[in-house]
């Protein structure tokens, strides 16, 4: 693992925690060369899942993404990292469960409408203006409606 502050290649670990949910391990590490210290996350290599886009083109599922859309729709609102981390791991997991090789990014979306609508109302509302690509503002005003109804 390669030192992020001189890159040196050589660093010995301190000390190592597996996740809550076991599919992850945290390592404490220590340069050989600087002697600062950092984290690393060690995760078993899942096999691919493809995401089929709504032009019909297919990627491959990025956790990352899931991840920056989730944090987007959550920023300065009361929702801590953890949970955000909580959401997007529950979702690859369950996707990882339900889909052998393909999933598409509807299904994806509306996982992440479900958890975001009882995690925050806001952030709800912030993604859904963006996945649902509101035209106007009686498509909102009617999420908003719904919202309030349930």
């Amino acid at each position: 693992m390669r030192c992020p502050y001189c890159q040196e290649y050589e660093s010995r670990v301190i000390d190592s925690r597996a996740s809550e949910d076991g599919g992850t391990i945290r390592r404490r590490r220590e340069c050989t060369a600087c002697k600062r210290r950092f984290t690393t996350y060690e995760r078993l290599e899942e096999r691919p899942l493809l995401v089929i886009k709504k032009g019909g083109n297919r990627e491959q599922f990025n956790r990352e993404k899931l991840l920056n859309g989730i944090s987007k729709a959550c920023e300065k609102r009361p929702v801590s990292m953890e949970d955000i981390e909580t959401v997007v791991a529950d979702i690859e997991r369950e996707l990882r469960d339900s889909f052998d090789r393909e999933v598409s990014s509807k299904v994806i979306g509306e996982k992440i409408m479900d958890r975001l609508q009882s995690l925050d109302e806001v952030a709800y509302v912030r993604f859904a203006s963006v996945y649902r690509q509101f035209g106007d503002l009686n498509s909102f005003i009617k999420t908003i409606e719904q919202l309030k109804n349930k």
